[in-house]
């Protein structure tokens, strides 16, 4: 006689078949990817002063790798190419920086004197202004400010801060040397990384280093384009109105508004500043209105005609993707952030055979499911 066999017993693996199963795998899977993803992050943050000098050589070579090219088509060697473009890049970045240097030097005893008497000012505005305030809440204020500046949390900071710089240097050398080699041998480099791989995962991650090229070249074009107006315009209304130090803070507008929705309007806030503490509140507030006049060009006009095509992302995205790039890595970050996202959606848009560029980017590649030759 055979015993009964019991009436709920499931086969193995039936609890994982059912609705509730498969949710439970897709949390697990998802789980699985956020926690790759996190410790992969906190291992990048780890090897920062590498990983930051890496990611910004590879976007200053993206964006000049096109003149590389034009001198080799124009018949120089690609070792004469590659040396005139790296030198003609440094020699830039070093005359801004000397310009700036020298602009604020040459202002600087006059910004403090218009700064001295505009803080006097400021003073008497809250002694006799609609405020009650009186002096003996602004000398403890004052007193407060002196307390802290000379406190240990503040030598700490100072202490830091000569850190920072330390890796700043260090970083800058690295990021030299790296972008030197990222235009001398970067095909040879990217196709060192691609010896494993064969086939139709071979061209897939061929089109994906094309494109992250692509869209990083076409970020930092696009965006110097449009920095370059928010400098000429805005730096062009302080020098009418004469407000100092009109030329180094057009260039500090140009440098920052490589941070997108926020960069170039900080900038026009210490424009701003400048111009209260120095010209007084009614010039201060033209520098303000011109601010919001060239944001909205830039916004509305600008930034969908040079950059439509190369950074295709929302808003919300590019918001996102600056709150997390700060919050990581600070002001580098928050430029590195957004062109990383953009290369991200467009690896992304590759991979999944979605990409709106791949024939325009290579009308030789096989159709999809089949072997290239």
């Amino acid at each position: 006689m055979t015993p009964a066999k019991p009436r709920d017993r499931k086969p193995p693996g039936a609890l994982w078949a059912d609705g509730l199963g498969r949710v439970g795998i897709r949390s697990a899977q998802v789980l699985l990817i956020l926690a790759v993803a996190v410790v992969s992050v906190y291992a990048l943050m780890q090897i920062k002063l590498l990983v930051i000098p890496i990611l910004i050589a590879l976007i200053l070579a993206a964006a000049i790798g096109p003149f590389v090219n034009l001198l080799r088509r124009r018949g120089l060697p690609g070792a004469a190419a590659t040396g005139l473009a790296f030198v003609a890049l440094l020699l830039l970045l070093a005359g801004v920086g000397t310009v700036i240097y020298f602009s604020v030097r040459s202002q600087w005893a006059e910004l403090a004197q218009q700064a001295s008497s505009g803080l006097d000012e400021l003073e008497q505005f809250l002694l006799t202004g609609p405020i009650p305030i009186d002096r003996e809440q602004l000398n403890q204020a004052r007193e407060g400010i002196i307390q802290f500046a000379t406190s240990s949390q503040v030598r700490s900071g100072a202490i830091t801060g000569l850190s920072v710089v330390t890796e700043f240097l260090a970083g800058s050398a690295l990021m030299v040397v790296i972008l030197f080699f990222f235009l001398k041998d970067g095909a040879k480099i990217w196709n060192f990384f691609l010896r494993p791989f064969s086939g139709q995962r071979e061209a897939k991650l061929r089109r994906v280093g094309s494109r992250t090229l692509e869209v990083l070249g076409g970020y930092v074009r696009g965006t110097a384009i449009v920095a370059l107006v928010d400098a000429v315009a805005i730096g062009a209304a302080l020098l009418i109105l004469q407000v100092p130090l009109a030329f180094p803070l057009a260039i500090i507008i140009f440098m920052t508004a490589f941070i997108p929705l926020v960069g170039a309007t900080v900038a026009g806030i210490l424009a701003a500043l400048v111009a209260l503490v120095a010209n007084g509140p009614v010039v201060a507030l033209i520098v303000v209105a011109v601010v919001i006049a060239v944001n909205q060009l830039e916004g509305d006009l600008l930034q969908p005609i040079v950059m439509g095509k190369s950074l295709q992302l929302h808003a919300l995205v590019i918001l996102m993707a600056l709150t997390a790039g700060t919050i990581l890595a600070g002001i580098i970050g928050a430029v590195l952030s957004v062109p990383m996202a953009a290369v991200i959606w467009a690896v992304i848009q590759v991979w999944t055979a979605e990409d709106p560029n791949r024939e325009d980017m290579n009308p030789d590649l096989p159709p999809p499911n089949s072997q290239p030759v």
